[in-house]
């Protein structure tokens, strides 16, 4: 990156997943990485996490504005933990999640780290990445 060119960007704030079914996405989050299902009338249902949050559309039932062709399974994002690798990987495996990939080392936006690669019950692919220190 151009070490001259300053972004006007600071974070993402959420992003969106379309999925399948609400409670079964919303139960996997919930279980597996202990996010909280925030249901709030006429919002999009959010699973918070630290500062952040993910909406999630169930088809059928998406919120305007949204994707142009929102489609289940097609999301691909990396999650931060602020734990060992080794207790994220504990935590997926004691709930019934597989791991497809890893821990392999990775460069994130802050540099190298530790990642571990998984898919949620619509298949999008969730990494989860430990910053190496």
């Amino acid at each position: 990156m151009d070490e001259n060119r300053s972004s006007m960007i600071v974070g993402i704030d959420h992003f969106v997943l379309t999925v399948a079914s609400l409670d079964a996405t919303c139960a996997f989050y919930q279980r597996a990485l202990g996010f909280e299902r925030i249901d709030t009338p006429g919002q999009p249902t959010a699973l918070a996490f630290g500062n952040q949050k993910i909406n999630v559309h169930e088809i059928g039932r998406t919120f305007e504005p949204k994707a142009r062709l929102p489609r289940a399974g097609s999301g691909d994002f990396c999650l931060i933990t602020d734990r060992p690798l080794g207790e994220v990987i504990a935590s997926l495996k004691a709930n019934t999640v597989v791991v497809e990939l890893g821990p392999v080392e990775r460069t994130g936006a802050r540099g190298p780290m530790m990642s571990v690669y998984f898919r949620d019950p619509d298949g999008n692919l969730v990494e989860v990445s430990e910053y190496l220190r």
